[in-house]
């Protein structure tokens, strides 16, 4: 199983609080992002095209700890730029963890195996391995040799250690299935916990726009991927988003389930959009305009089929009937099954 008992049982049990107070709009996922410095200079990342003055600043522990507590989300994910860049990021863990908050730390993992000792393993923190591919892929797409490399022997020690550890790849549209299926394996042979998996998304400020994934290549790329799946494979997703991947759900977008904080405020719509910020978690729920966001609703979001807008939704359609929920378990126990 890619997600421990208690950690479902804790989403679950959030979900259907918010069911049975008549709550429409809820966060899944707190996107934390504390900085958008970086070591590596991506093709496909948007987020360190900034100015420096603007890749200096940082979010402090505290007001981390806020927005967490503001927004109420059980998961966190904190990604970046590099968050271990971050000097006080130990701490910010520490704090989250102490609030019983399950905390994705997302990572190119240069830095991790020597960060290390700074964490304490528990089951409330999972280091995030970001990995594009197989070593080719990986470093082509991270735009450095050498990096995949490093990763696996970062994940190799962390997992000695007794930390969770994931992995989170983003697949473009040159992406070959069948090198993407035998990476799988490999990570599955390192013993990572779990894999999450998404198509790009256009990020405007990217230098290489021209791999990104359009709305019917994502289904074809990913059914070839996905279809046939190996036992063996554990993705730290929802079912039923793999299957909006591989084309055969049809979802409506869920933007505020996965709401981004950062360096200047609460980021609307979504992780990936900026139309604007609010100054609170509260005023970003009542004031945004969520009608203007999603497919066939804004040309902007016409291709995106990103985990961070539809993953939630996958999780609404799951709690949201029975047969939602039986759709869930036959995806899970069956997910070859047609």
């Amino acid at each position: 199983m890619a997600v421990p008992l208690s950690q479902m049982f804790t989403v679950t049990k959030y979900v259907l609080t918010q069911k049975v107070k008549g709550i429409k709009r809820y966060p899944l996922v707190l996107m934390l992002e504390p900085l958008f410095r970086c070591n590596l200079a991506c093709a496909g990342c948007g987020k360190i095209q900034y100015p420096d003055h603007v890749l200096d600043k940082r979010l402090t522990p505290e007001q981390c700890w806020a927005a967490a507590e503001e927004c109420g989300a059980p998961i966190v994910s904190i990604p970046g730029g590099e968050p271990l860049i971050h000097p006080e990021m130990p701490e910010i863990v520490r704090g989250l963890v102490a609030r019983k908050k399950y905390v994705y730390l997302c990572t190119n993992a240069i830095l991790l195996e020597r960060k290390l000792d700074e964490y304490t393993p528990s089951k409330y923190l999972t280091f995030s391995v970001h990995m594009d591919g197989l070593k080719e892929e990986h470093d082509r797409a991270v735009c450095r040799d050498g990096v995949y490399e490093t990763a696996v022997r970062a994940i190799k020690a962390a997992l000695k250690r007794g930390f969770r550890v994931t992995t989170n790849t983003t697949l473009f549209d040159d992406a070959n299935p069948e090198r993407v299926r035998a990476f799988f394996d490999e990570m599955m042979k390192l013993g990572v916990e779990g894999m999450m998996i998404s198509p790009g998304y256009s990020y405007q400020k990217a230098p290489d726009q021209q791999h990104f994934l359009k709305r019917h290549r994502t289904r074809e790329l990913f059914s070839k991927i996905l279809s046939n799946r190996k036992p063996g494979w554990r993705f730290n997703q929802s079912p039923l988003f793999l299957e909006f991947l591989m084309g055969k759900r049809e979802y409506q977008c869920t933007p505020w389930g996965n709401p981004t904080y950062n360096i200047f405020g609460w980021q609307r719509p979504c992780y990936l959009l900026q139309d604007g910020y609010a100054r609170t978690f509260r005023e970003l729920m009542e004031t945004t305009d969520w009608a203007r966001y999603g497919t066939g609703r804004n040309e902007k979001c016409a291709d995106c089929m990103v985990h961070c807008g539809y993953e939630a939704s996958a999780v609404e359609d799951t709690f949201s009937s029975w047969s939602g929920f039986g759709r869930t378990v036959k995806a899970t126990l069956l997910p070859n099954a047609r």
